[in-house]
């Protein structure tokens, strides 16, 4: 399962990416979060437990954190949930005097219940291209100042 989304921010890349990476905040900048719990927290990285909605399923994973802000780079590696073993990558760059942002999120499942179409469809673009679309528009609103 492979899924990108993307958008452009009229916003400064060091402030999109520092909305990005503030996952605390995140459940106050992005109403389809529950919670984010920061676990333990580890030179370089972190691991949290995040929980959101998607319509109104709640789901919930837990991931490690890690920053790259050199590249503009954020990734998880999702540790607990259905997702677990799940590579994400945020992608951070300068573009049009704003910031280009990519999320890929890649899953090789192991369970054998995830390997169907349907199964791919379901948690790739009903769960997970659904609540990084909402992500990336609420990160958008908070980068370029207009946040609920």
């Amino acid at each position: 399962m492979h899924t990108e989304n993307v958008i452009w921010m009229q916003a400064p890349p060091e402030r999109v990416f520092e909305l990005a990476a503030d996952i605390e905040r995140w459940p106050e900048l992005l109403p389809h979060y529950r919670w984010v719990r920061v676990l333990e927290q580890r030179p370089g990285e972190r691991l949290a437990e995040m929980a959101a909605h998607r319509a109104h399923f709640p789901v919930k994973w837990t991931s490690i954190q890690r920053l790259l802000p050199s590249e503009g780079r954020i990734i998880y590696h999702h540790v607990r949930g259905v997702t677990a073993g799940m590579e994400v990558e945020w992608r951070v760059a300068p573009h049009d005097g704003g910031a280009h942002v990519t999320i890929l999120h890649d899953l090789k499942p192991s369970n054998w219940l995830l390997k169907s179409r349907l199964a791919a469809w379901i948690v790739g673009d009903f769960f997970v291209k659904g609540i990084a679309d909402r992500t990336l528009h609420h990160i958008k609103l908070a980068a370029e100042g207009n946040a609920r």
